[in-house]
């Protein structure tokens, strides 16, 4: 039996193949705006998560929405670059946090000034609300998809 979509279903699909492309230019953008710095928009996500308090590896990838896997392998990148650390976890024993070094914390503060001054010229000219707007819409997919159990 062969099933149509509906409108929404359609506008949805739309958005979808448009948050890929926009995925790819994002991830193509956050590899120039760290390439100085040796990184990658992947490291630089997880350098990220770590901004404001050490985090577990399993913690991170959630905030993420990535495998353990895949965090660790950047951890471990990160750590022999002497960007992150390790520390005692006092709330679980094997899984230790990883935290920010004062190399890792200067370069994630140069990384993150130059990304203020890409977002301000990128978002030149745009309507905020419709940036609000649009943010909270794919928060609310985000939510969705965690939810639907695909």
């Amino acid at each position: 039996m062969m099933h149509n979509r509906t409108p929404e279903g359609d506008e949805y699909t739309r958005l979808l193949l448009a948050t890929f492309r926009l995925n790819g230019r994002l991830i193509a953008a956050g590899d120039e705006l760290t390439r100085e710095h040796g990184l990658s928009s992947a490291l630089w996500q997880v350098m990220g998560a770590l901004k404001n308090a050490p985090l577990p590896v399993p913690r991170i990838a959630d905030i993420m929405g990535l495998t353990r896997q895949s965090v660790q392998r950047s951890v471990n990148v990160l750590f022999e670059r002497g960007l992150v650390s390790f520390a005692a976890n006092p709330s679980h024993k094997k899984a230790k946090l990883v935290m920010l070094t004062a190399k890792g914390q200067e370069t994630l503060n140069t990384i993150h000034q130059k990304q203020v001054l890409w977002a301000n010229d990128i978002a030149r000219g745009l309507d905020p609300i419709a940036l609000h707007k649009a943010a909270n819409l794919l928060e609310s997919l985000v939510e969705r998809l965690e939810h639907s159990g695909t």
